[in-house]
């Protein structure tokens, strides 16, 4: 586990029906665009995806916060994928412009939390600088 002092605080809030909505109007245009390979597998192998598509679009938007750079040309949607240790926590896997970025920043790594019911997703991520 990374811990450390926070250079950077992110956090999201997303409506899982704005989700939903986006990607039946959409379809795989929205799912590629926003998620990667691993993430689509992992969500739409759950009952209802929705919760968990919106937890992962919360998650990149908290990262992107805690970067200070928002999801742009710094930082695409692929940037940051979620991605799940041994125990099932999650944790983020950046791209090399991710990585690039995080090195700039001095910080060792990002610690993420996820929530979601069926209505709504939360996440906070934290940019951390090794102890």
């Amino acid at each position: 586990m990374i811990s450390g002092h926070v250079l950077g605080l992110g956090c999201d809030l997303c409506d899982v029906a704005r989700v939903r909505g986006v990607w039946e109007r959409q379809g795989e245009r929205f799912l590629d665009f926003t998620f990667t390979e691993a993430e689509r597998g992992y969500c739409l192998g759950m009952r209802d995806p929705a919760p968990f598509l919106a937890a992962r679009f919360a998650a990149k938007e908290a990262v992107a916060k805690a970067f200070g750079t928002g999801i742009g040309a710094e930082l695409g949607w692929k940037s940051i994928e979620v991605v799940h240790d041994a125990r099932g926590a999650p944790g983020v896997k950046l791209d090399a412009r991710g990585e690039a970025l995080l090195a700039a920043r001095g910080a060792a790594g990002v610690l993420l939390t996820l929530s979601h019911t069926e209505t709504t997703a939360l996440a906070v991520a934290a940019l951390v600088r090794g102890a």
